[in-house]
């Protein structure tokens, strides 16, 4: 039987490992973005079971070295612009390593205080540095929590927004109606798959259409939806608002939303899971306008604030709602702490019923580079983004095929058709300097450079235009 590894062994395999991380961070620039190896590589290059016997950290990191890392696609990279960034940094990997190393589970206040405090505080910090409204700090009725994503808070705030909507009933009897939730064209495509899970289906949404021109929710529109459901003796439960869609970073404008669920007392998300990290910057804080109306309100941290996955910032005007949405409680988990009503119990605000002591990782990296630093992190993706952006504009060869508000540049060639424009995207990933993805914008084919990692530099983004440049003949 192998032997648990004591303090000090410990310490000489975590001096290893850290070591590892950073001659990976050191060296990413020299790799490949993507792997070149066809599917099926490491799976063929690992044994058919573990061994017999137990084998040291040197080994682990061999294999790390010649198997794993050549197949990976890097998203620390400074050539990664695909998708939306998924930031990590120094600060969030240790905070995540202590957070390993104290092994605690947060489900309740009982069972790890300090885990649940200092969640409480940090998206306390978040709320004001981001200036959310007062109603989502943990002073008032509201507040906020650590979800693993975006996907999951929106999830919760169905359940949540269901509970209200059925007046209580959807707790005890579920779905006992046609419940509605409401999104633009643009959504995420997690708002349909939290429709599907809480039991709506698929024709449970609407998707309500988007202004051709900003690519943003048609308030008129949605107006136009919720108002024929009413007719039909369908309710509406759930709008979720966009901050920043997943194609373009259009910005729904949530004021006027906010308006209408207020009129029909419809519960009102708004998901800002890459962009809300731009509203750290008060210059940028115009695309938040109308964030009063909300019942809830996300961002990950993990995207574009220089926090490893998994971090969804998640707040609520009115925790109380969420709770006794949420909340089931056996018997094994009574306590005086609990029962006394003093505490927050995280168990009651999300799905599972274990979580992680992921507020560490935040502390550490909001002590680390403070407000100023953020700010800095995030101006210099926007700059870097307008910079290609310009490029983009003044070659007539190319169009910019939305607007850029933020880090995220959507283009595509002039001429040709689709084919014209996918052909050049597979040639510049090809190259294995940069990796972009692709969407579709008014039905076009679309590339999509998404600025976010720290280690991108003016040089990397100069370096992508010229590859595109040279690619598109």
């Amino acid at each position: 039987m192998a032997e648990h590894m004591d303090p000090e062994e410990f310490r000489r395999a975590g001096h290893a490992v850290v070591d590892w991380i950073a001659d990976y961070w050191a060296t990413l620039g020299q790799r490949p973005v993507t792997s070149q190896d066809p599917p099926g590589a490491l799976a063929a290059a690992l044994p058919a079971g573990p061994t017999a016997h137990g084998e040291p950290v040197a080994a682990l990191l061999a294999d790390l070295d010649a198997l794993v890392a050549p197949r990976l696609t890097h998203w620390q990279h400074p050539g990664f612009f695909g998708y939306f960034p998924a930031n990590t940094s120094g600060p969030s990997v240790l905070g995540d390593l202590v957070s390993s190393g104290l092994g605690v589970q947060g489900m309740l206040w009982a069972s790890a205080p300090a885990c649940t405090e200092l969640e409480t505080v940090m998206l306390d910090w978040l709320a004001g540095l981001l200036g959310l409204p007062e109603r989502f700090r943990s002073t008032g009725p509201g507040g906020g929590v650590i979800q693993d994503s975006a996907s999951s808070a929106t999830l919760v705030a169905t359940l949540a927004a269901l509970h209200r909507a059925s007046g209580g009933r959807w707790r005890q009897v579920g779905v006992d109606r046609r419940y509605r939730a409401y999104t633009s064209t643009e959504g995420h495509s997690s708002i349909e798959k939290a429709a599907r899970i809480a039991g709506l289906g698929r024709d449970g949404v609407r998707v309500v259409a988007a202004d051709p021109q900003t690519l943003a929710m048609d308030p008129d529109a949605l107006r136009a939806a919720i108002r024929a459901d009413v007719a039909a003796g369908d309710v509406p439960a759930i709008v979720v608002a966009t901050i920043g869609t997943t194609s373009t970073t259009a910005v729904d404008p949530v004021p006027q939303i906010g308006a209408i669920c207020a009129e029909y007392g419809v519960w009102l998300h708004v998901d800002a899971a890459y962009a809300g990290a731009a509203a750290v910057c008060p210059e940028l804080r115009w695309s938040h306008a109308g964030l009063e109306y909300a019942d809830s309100y996300c961002f990950d941290p993990h995207k574009w604030l220089l926090t490893g996955f998994d971090c969804d910032a998640f707040w609520v005007a009115d925790s109380a709602e969420l709770v006794e949405a949420l909340t089931v409680l056996p018997e094994f988990l009574r306590n005086a702490a609990s029962d006394s009503g003093a505490v927050v119990d995280y168990r009651d605000w999300q799905v599972p019923l274990g979580r992680r002591f992921r507020a560490l990782k935040l502390w550490f990296v909001l002590r680390w580079y403070g407000v100023e630093g953020l700010r800095a992190h995030v101006r210099s993706h926007v700059a870097l983004a307008d910079r290609f952006a310009a490029r983009v504009r003044a070659d007539d060869r190319f169009v910019l095929a939305a607007p850029h508000p933020f880090s995220l540049v959507c283009f595509r060639l002039a001429a040709g058709d689709d084919e014209a424009s996918a052909g050049l995207l597979e040639r510049v990933n090809a190259t294995g300097r940069v990796f972009l993805t692709h969407t579709r914008v008014a039905g076009r084919f679309t590339l999509r450079l998404a600025i976010g990692s720290p280690l991108t530099t003016q040089a990397h983004v100069d370096d992508a235009w010229e590859l595109v440049a040279s690619a598109a003949g």
